[in-house]
């Protein structure tokens, strides 16, 4: 038998377990902490009074009441009736306090009928601002265009080169294009990895050119050979003229010489334009010529085996597209994103040296692939 002694404190749901995770659930849906209390607890018993929620969320029993009568009124929780307050309490009578008559009782809403409003206006406001971002967008470009110098934005200092950076690669959709020479300045290495994961994650495709240089630090040959392992095309060659990054062929950003910002560093923001087209065709340019890098056990190499061969991954692609079947309905065959498809059709046409899927499918059936 345990020793009586003082009564516990009151804790708040612990926000690490099941009904944690759900609280934050329905944080989105537009219900503030102590309401996602309120609510997860009249979720684990058919009905429960303001008394019995407050011990059990740590409330004081005025705030209980006060979330209770709010959820109340806006369609998420309502009065119990008699059966379920009799069969929960043995109290007979849920609509009010009356002599030998228990307190009221409340019950959840079923959660169809009362949050999928909320999902819904949440739907419509995300919609909404969509659209807006778009209208802005078009109208920025719209009106810059027109600009003096709107091509070219200048952005000094450490924390202003970082952050826009990381805008950069954490907005890009589609694709990202990356040179990569000397050590880093503004953006520390660790933070880069953090972005380029990110940009993986949700299958960017992401293609690095590097100087041959950059990988003499044996930290960087491991990172990139991680990256590598995660989907990132990597190559090298002798020497670039210059850092570089290209967000979704819509936005670049070229590092400018420390010397030129009296020491602090500095970088430039190019949009739309022709000189943006011009740096993506110089990506362009050094990719071909560049050498494919490969993973090892402890980093990368530049040389390839003497045969290289592409991956099963790759050939179940290759068989698909062959048979004249779509990258996106190949995508949905092998449950793969569409991204991933044409990244390793892509690395196919590297091994292939093809210029096209006709001359692929040609040296596919001359080196014996399938």
């Amino acid at each position: 038998m345990q020793p009586l002694g003082p009564p516990e404190p009151r804790q708040r749901p612990d926000t690490g377990s099941l009904e944690g995770k759900r609280d934050r659930m329905l944080e989105v849906l537009g219900l503030g902490s102590a309401e996602e209390a309120v609510y997860s607890a009249l979720l684990a018993r058919p009905t429960a009074s303001a008394q019995e929620i407050a011990r059990q969320t740590g409330l004081e029993q005025a705030e209980s009441t006060r979330i209770l009568l709010d959820l109340a009124a806006r369609g998420l929780v309502a009065l119990a009736t008699e059966t379920e307050s009799e069969t929960e309490s043995g109290a007979p009578d849920p609509t009010g306090r009356k002599a030998g008559r228990g307190p009221h009782r409340y019950r959840l809403t079923p959660p169809s009928v009362a949050l999928a409003p909320l999902l819904v206006e949440q739907r419509n406001a995300l919609h909404r601002a969509e659209a807006a971002y778009s209208m802005l967008t078009e109208q920025y470009r719209s009106t810059a265009a027109h600009a003096a110098g709107s091509v070219v934005e200048v952005v000094v200092g450490v924390e202003q080169v970082a952050h826009r950076f990381h805008q950069l690669q954490r907005g890009a959709q589609q694709e990202l294009l990356v040179f990569l020479k000397g050590a880093p300045i503004a953006v520390p290495r660790e933070d880069a990895d953090l972005s380029e994961s990110s940009a993986l994650d949700r299958g960017v495709d992401f293609r690095v050119v590097a100087a041959k240089d950059y990988l003499d630090d044996l930290d960087v040959a491991r990172d990139l050979r991680s990256a590598i392992s995660a989907g990132l095309q990597l190559r090298v060659v002798d020497s670039l003229p210059l850092k570089m990054v290209v967000s979704d062929r819509d936005r670049a950003m070229v590092p400018l010489d420390v010397a030129d910002s009296d020491g602090e560093p500095s970088a430039i923001v190019v949009h739309r334009s022709g000189l943006l087209t011009a740096l993506v065709h110089l990506f362009e340019r050094e990719w071909v010529h560049a050498r494919p890098l490969y993973a090892t056990a402890t980093g990368v190499r530049v040389e390839a085996d003497a045969d290289p061969q592409p991956t099963e991954g790759e050939l179940e692609v290759l068989s698909l597209l062959l048979a004249g079947i779509s990258d996106r309905r190949a995508a949905s065959q092998l449950g793969l994103s569409i991204r991933t498809v044409e990244r390793r059709t892509r690395r196919l046409m590297d091994l292939a040296r093809a210029d096209s899927r006709l001359q692929l499918g040609w040296h596919a059936a001359r080196a014996g692939w399938l």
